[in-house]
């Protein structure tokens, strides 16, 4: 055993001889930025030990360390978008509260407790209270009440009573949406469907690999314990954070709701991935589910439920239900396009007549990761780049010194570059600089880092490859729908990258379609808004089945003609 000291986190753990520092830091409890999960080849995990610069996925312990992890990049100041497009829905929810009156027992009635308690329910005007089942641990404290007569407020969903109080309770509700990079929750009143906080974190999965495939792999490999426990570890501390910023009580949490990708749904349950990544890539369960909170670790009411919302494939899930819940393209007349660009490219297409569905790998190059000087979304990102009068000029997160570009400005340098010549249709590249291979954006005396900003022709192959995914399912899509891209009226864009990405960059390098760039609305984090309208009435979630069910998807990999257009949209659109 060997001891590794972590010194800015001033943490100290003991592991066996031979375990990587990676695995150390997990180990310690760290979050390590480790977007390619471990496999030593995205540089991004670099520490500094002993005065050298190293690799904690490529550096084992063999005697006592102590580890600066400095020059990892950060992982907890990322700006994660919360907000997004929502559609005003009655306030109905599944979970209500009813002020009773309980009359003293008088002798000669043969009705239960139980029964009494429902039938002042009935008066209340709730209906079919028929549906709810006695539950043995209420039951028990019903005597004394009945004995006392008075006001009581009944805490209950459609089927099931979940708390009895003699005095009323700042009941609440809390809505999550556990994205492969970024998680978001929100606090809501029960009483009125008021936003109470908000608060989001990043990932922890993301130790584990960037993509859904890395941690799917890994939880094959090892099992889903790791990935399920980090993920509902970070879900409970955000509730406790969500209540103390709203000034209530987790115990007052009655119902909290989720969505997310199939992957994440199914590790955040415990569920194997393993028919995600085997053909044919089906989804383990699908529907809409309800649990016990307590039953996957999260603190809340002692009777709180957990509503998942459903998926739809085996990589279109939950997350894109819950934008179809804030969108509701079903209703619409006109053609639309729901586009979520993220590390999996989620669409749908259609309107009230037909909707069609798929699911493209993106990969995670837009949002930071496998770029050589690729980072998420922190100060000092590159978030926009501009070309005006031979001058190249740049805006980053914070407005700090350049270290690194972000999603959004590695589409603008990639568009720019191709606009001005200085990257060809096949997207080879001739910088002009000493290395024609590479482009400086940022020279080492005016960045942050003390190395500077730069691009390599590596790096713009992934883009092509992320690129040409999400082109390609568009096309597919519109083929399978016999339209163009001029029928197609809107294109809501979700997710933090459509947020925040110049919409005449990813048209200049056919990430979308040219004449869509005029007809763009971005909907931010739309899953969010979807996992908060489940939540606020009742009947959306049981239209979320519904509507999961009546989307019909299209396997690209089962499609002959994908792959010829995958390839084909790999190049860039010529300049004029």
């Amino acid at each position: 055993m060997h001891q590794v000291y972590f010194i800015r986190e001033n943490r100290k753990i003991e592991v066996p001889e031979g375990t990587t520092v990676l695995e150390a830091q997990r180990l310690a409890g760290l979050r390590p930025d480790a977007p390619c999960g471990g496999a030593g080849t995205c540089g991004k995990c670099r520490v500094v030990i002993n005065g050298r610069n190293v690799q904690t996925c490529r550096t084992n312990v063999r005697e006592d360390l102590e580890v600066d992890t400095a020059p990892s990049s950060s992982f907890e100041d990322a700006v994660i978008l919360t907000e997004g497009f929502s559609r005003p829905v009655a306030f109905c929810p599944g979970v209500s509260v009813h002020t009773i009156e309980f009359t003293k027992t008088v002798p000669g009635d043969k009705r239960s407790d139980w029964e009494r308690m429902l039938q002042a329910l009935e008066d209340a005007g709730v209906p079919d209270t028929e549906q709810f089942l006695p539950d043995p641990e209420l039951s028990s404290s019903l005597y004394e009440r009945c004995r006392q007569g008075g006001t009581w407020y009944i805490a209950h969903t459609d089927r099931e009573i979940l708390d009895i109080c003699d005095e009323k309770r700042n009941f609440c509700l809390a809505a999550f949406d556990i994205g492969t990079t970024t998680l978001a929750g929100y606090l809501l009143d029960a009483a009125n469907g008021q936003v109470l906080a908000v608060e989001s974190r990043m990932n922890p999965q993301a130790q584990y690999g960037a993509d859904v495939i890395m941690r799917a792999d890994y939880a094959l490999a090892h099992g889903t314990g790791e990935l399920s426990g980090c993920i509902r570890r970070e879900l409970n501390e955000m509730l406790g954070c969500l209540a103390g910023r709203a000034g209530r009580e987790t115990a007052d949490i009655l119902q909290i709701s989720v969505a997310g990708n199939t992957c994440m749904h199914h590790l955040f349950l415990g569920i194997s991935p393993a028919s995600l990544v085997h053909a044919p890539y089906t989804p383990a369960i699908s529907r809409s589910m309800v649990f016990p909170a307590a039953q996957y670790g999260l603190t809340a009411h002692p009777k709180g439920q957990l509503l998942m919302l459903p998926n739809i494939a085996g990589y279109v899930g939950a997350d894109t239900t819950g934008c179809l819940l804030a969108v509701r393209p079903d209703r619409k007349k006109e053609i639309t396009l729901l586009l979520d660009i993220g590390t999996n490219g989620e669409m749908v297409l259609g309107s009230r007549d037909r909707l069609v569905t798929c699911s493209t790998a993106a990969g995670p190059a837009l949002e930071g990761a496998k770029i050589e000087c690729g980072m998420r979304g922190t100060d000092g990102a590159v978030d926009h780049v501009f070309y005006e009068n031979g001058v190249w000029r740049y805006t980053t997160i914070g407005g700090q010194p350049a270290v690194g570009l972000c999603g959004s400005g590695l589409l603008d340098l990639t568009a720019r570059l191709l606009k001005h010549g200085f990257i060809d249709e096949n997207g080879n590249l001739e910088s002009g600089q000493k290395n024609p291979k590479t482009f400086f954006l940022v020279p080492p005396e005016d960045s942050g880092n003390e190395k500077g900003v730069w691009l390599t022709q590596k790096d713009i192959r992934e883009v092509q490859l992320a690129k040409a995914a999400i082109a390609a399912g568009i096309r597919i899509l519109m083929n399978t729908l016999s339209i163009t891209e001029e029928d197609i009226r809107c294109l809501y864009i979700a997710g933090a990258f459509g947020n925040y990405m110049d919409p005449a960059s990813a048209g200049t390098i056919g990430l979308i379609p040219s004449a869509l760039t005029d007809r763009i609305r971005p909907i931010g984090n739309a899953a969010g808004e979807g996992a908060k309208i489940a939540l606020l009435n009742a009947e959306e979630w049981k239209l979320a089945d519904r509507l999961a069910g009546e989307v019909e998807f299209v396997e690209l990999a089962a499609l002959p003609e994908f792959q010829d257009c995958f390839v084909d949209e790999l190049e860039f659109p010529t300049q004029g």
